[in-house]
């Protein structure tokens, strides 16, 4: 494969876009034989939001940390406003545009369904910004895992299954806890690269207030939490073929490793593919075994 070289492509950051694949798939599985009819095309403007909010998180967190000087020092994939690729004031514009898309495809889905997504669409493009943006960024003060947790998590997945049959279902919630936590371990191993240069910029992530060795602890906690909840919420929901997620477990052990091992600065960037991939395995098996249960 060719390696990426436009900056704008590379300041998008791809190995990050199955946090925004996986819960669309995921809910739209949750959705079929829920005993309700499926609008499957609606589907489609999901996973556009999804992707734009989180293409547009990226531009917004390139912006933000860009101007501050937060990655004047930096291990991790190149950054438009701290390399000097690309303008701050360019980058932001990227930012709100692609929030502007996931803007519209989100009210396509609210004339279909329901007005109040408009209000959730304005939460979590105003919770993206503030990532770290604003005067008080909450990405600096350790809460940067509940964001990812919550909105490519929970409100993703159960917010999908609610455009295609409109109603959260308890499988949508509990299919949304182990793909948020999948999510979250792709911020938490990011995070993990970054402590020595988000310390020295006074950036108090989640990781450098647990420190290496703990953060070590909760990435693999995460993985292992993510297949574990897989299991459960199969069976306890009467669809069998959703333990099919457990094949990922293979892809994960790899990471997993590197990351006990102590694995640091550019070693950790093939981690965090890595996780992409562990992701996307997971979603795609996760998806396929709900859906199989819910037809039969």
């Amino acid at each position: 494969m060719p390696r990426v070289t436009n900056p704008w492509v590379l300041g998008a950051r791809p190995r990050t876009l199955p946090a925004a694949v996986v819960p669309v798939a995921v809910g739209t599985a949750c959705a079929v034989g829920a005993g309700s009819a499926v609008a499957g095309w609606r589907a489609g403007p999901a996973l556009l939001v999804s992707l734009a909010l989180q293409v547009g998180t990226n531009y917004a967190n390139d912006y933000s940390d860009g101007v501050r000087g937060t990655d004047r020092a930096r291990v991790g994939p190149t950054r438009l406003v701290a390399s000097g690729l690309a303008e701050p004031a360019a980058v932001k514009r990227a930012a709100l545009a692609a929030f502007g898309v996931a803007g519209v495809a989100g009210l396509v889905l609210a004339a279909v369904t329901t007005w109040w997504l408009v209000a959730v669409g304005l939460v979590c493009i105003a919770a993206a910004w503030g990532y770290t943006g604003g005067p008080r960024p909450y990405g600096y003060a350790g809460l940067g895992e509940l964001f990812v947790f919550v909105f490519f998590g929970l409100v993703a997945t159960a917010g999908t299954t609610f455009v295609l049959i409109e109603r959260v279902t308890g499988l949508s919630i509990g299919a949304a806890i182990p793909v948020g936590l999948l999510a979250t371990a792709l911020l938490v191993v990011n995070n993990l690269r970054d402590i020595p240069t988000d310390r020295e910029a006074g950036k108090r992530t989640l990781a450098v207030r647990l420190g290496e060795q703990r953060t070590r602890v909760l990435y693999v906690v995460l993985l292992a939490a993510s297949f574990a909840v897989a299991s459960v919420v199969s069976g306890w929901s009467l669809r069998p073929a959703g333990a099919l997620a457990l094949v990922a477990v293979a892809a994960a052990r790899r990471p997993a490793l590197a990351v006990l091992s102590g694995a640091r600065g550019p070693a950790l960037i093939p981690v965090l593919g890595a996780t992409g991939k562990v992701q996307l395995l997971f979603g795609a098996c996760f998806t396929l075994g709900l859906t199989v249960s819910g037809v039969l």
